[in-house]
């Protein structure tokens, strides 16, 4: 697709969408390429919050606060679609869009809406999330910088007060040292639901929760639809990466779309 930038192995990258003053780039952007698993992923996140033994969500490559809309909100990802690839809503500066989301977003709060924190290394859109009331409180940080990556001292106050961690389709972009440098700092029993491509081996990241105490359970054979190609070229890179990690592209990624798994992660003695 236009602007689209060929990631690691193969996988599209949109760097120049990520960290813009709001969201009409990123929507108007992943429009076309029908992307979805955050819409896949409200009720699953929602369920998951119900669940969880109090405190806040902490949501991982949060960006620009879609997950929490999603999840505390009467929304939908299609509204959010057309909301902001509406002409009427282009000639808005950052600043007024975002005043008319908040006041867009508080009409539609849940009540039993959760209590949400960001990470993401996109200081624009986390700066957005926050302005839109989105986010209660967001972290710029890379945590994926070395082995001994620490998170900075107020994510380690925040991380004492987490009871769930969220994740749709960062998976390709974190790995257990973001796990391994945040786990240490929880105080409350932990909830981990993570949607992750069929293209990335999430065992090391399980291996790294265990170590923490936390059981992980997925079913390979339900998948879920993330976005169409960019191209053939990136198709064939996820049908080639789904094979080698031994399952079946058939029907699913052969069919024009990456697709995800679900890992939730829960305390041993649940």
């Amino acid at each position: 697709m236009s602007g689209s930038q060929p990631g690691t192995g193969g996988k599209a990258r949109f760097d120049d969408i990520y960290d813009q003053p709001d969201p009409r780039a990123y929507f108007r952007r992943l429009a076309p390429l029908e992307y979805e698993i955050p819409q896949q992923a409200q009720a699953i996140f929602r369920r998951a919050a119900a669940e969880r033994e109090g405190g806040t969500v902490l949501d991982l490559c949060c960006s620009y606060g879609i997950n929490a809309a999603l999840l505390n909100h009467d929304v939908t990802l299609a509204e959010l679609y057309a909301r902001y690839t509406d002409p009427a809503l282009s000639e808005l500066s950052p600043a007024e869009l975002a005043v008319r989301d908040k006041e867009f977003f508080a009409a539609r709060r849940r009540p039993d809406a959760a209590p949400v924190i960001g990470l993401d290394v996109a200081a624009h859109a986390l700066r957005y999330a926050r302005e839109a009331g989105l986010l209660d409180d967001a972290f710029a940080e890379n945590l994926e910088k070395g082995e001994d990556a620490t998170p900075s001292p107020r994510l380690r106050a925040a991380m004492a007060g987490v009871g769930l961690i969220t994740l749709t389709g960062g998976g390709s972009y974190l790995t257990r040292r973001t796990f391994a440098a945040l786990l240490p700092w929880a105080r409350r029993p932990l909830r981990i639901s993570a949607f992750v491509l069929r293209t990335v081996p999430y065992r090391p990241i399980e291996e790294c929760l265990a170590a923490h105490g936390l059981r992980t359970f997925s079913d390979p054979s339900r998948t879920y639809p993330q976005r169409l190609f960019t191209d053939a070229g990136e198709q064939r890179f996820a049908v080639e990466a789904v094979r080698a990690l031994g399952a079946d592209p058939e029907g699913r990624e052969t069919e024009g779309r990456f697709h995800t798994v679900l890992y939730e992660s829960v305390p041993e003695r649940s």
